[in-house]
Formats: structure tokens, C-alpha cells, sequence
């Protein structure tokens, strides 16, 4: 009998680290037109008027992740993505609330 390997990739980022928009746009797999649709959507925030100067955080990130794998999977348009994340937000504070 044969075994079946499966190799599974991944990154690790650092919480205190700032990303670049190529960081971004490489650790995503997505376009940088699509970084910014995302900033003019409120999804995430440039903190800076030149792409150059864009840095993004891990939390921003898993946003831009999340909201790329709800537009692949369900087919979300961005507002909708913009939406699902905000509540998804909140549920995590109300669930850290209650476990004070």
C-alpha cells in the first residue's frame, strides 16, 4: 500500500510588522488595482496617499485574505465584503467580552 504525502505551504507574519504593497499583493495573490478598490471600499487603510508609502498590517492583511476568499467561494461583490468583515469583527469583541 501506498501512502499519500500532502506538503501544505504556508507564510508567517509578524504582528509588528508593517508590509509593503508588493508584500501584500504577493502574500494575497492578487493585483494591486485590486489592493486599491479595496482602500476606496473601507476594507483597509493605506495610512498613506502614495502606493509607495502604503503599509499594511497582519490584521490588515487577513482582512484583504478573507475578503478575496469571500469573493472567489460566495461570489461577494467588495461592499458586501466590506459588510461581512465589520461583522465578523464585532462578533470576535463580543465573544472576547464574554469570556471576561
Amino acid at each position: 500500500m501506498t501512502e499519500k504525502v500532502t506538503y501544505i505551504t504556508g507564510t508567517v507574519l509578524d504582528e509588528d510588522t508593517r508590509y509593503g504593497l508588493k508584500e501584500l499583493c504577493t502574500l494575497c495573490n492578487i493585483p494591486a488595482e485590486d489592493v486599491q478598490e479595496m482602500i476606496n471600499e473601507g476594507l483597509i487603510d493605506s495610512r498613506s496617499v502614495s502606493p509607495l508609502q502604503w503599509r499594511f498590517t497582519y490584521t490588515e492583511i487577513r482582512r484583504v485574505q478573507t475578503a478575496v476568499r469571500l469573493q472567489r467561494d460566495l461570489r461577494v461583490n467588495l461592499p458586501g465584503c466590506a459588510l461581512v468583515l465589520d461583522l465578523l469583527d464585532e462578533l470576535e469583541e463580543l465573544r472576547q467580552l464574554h469570556r471576561r
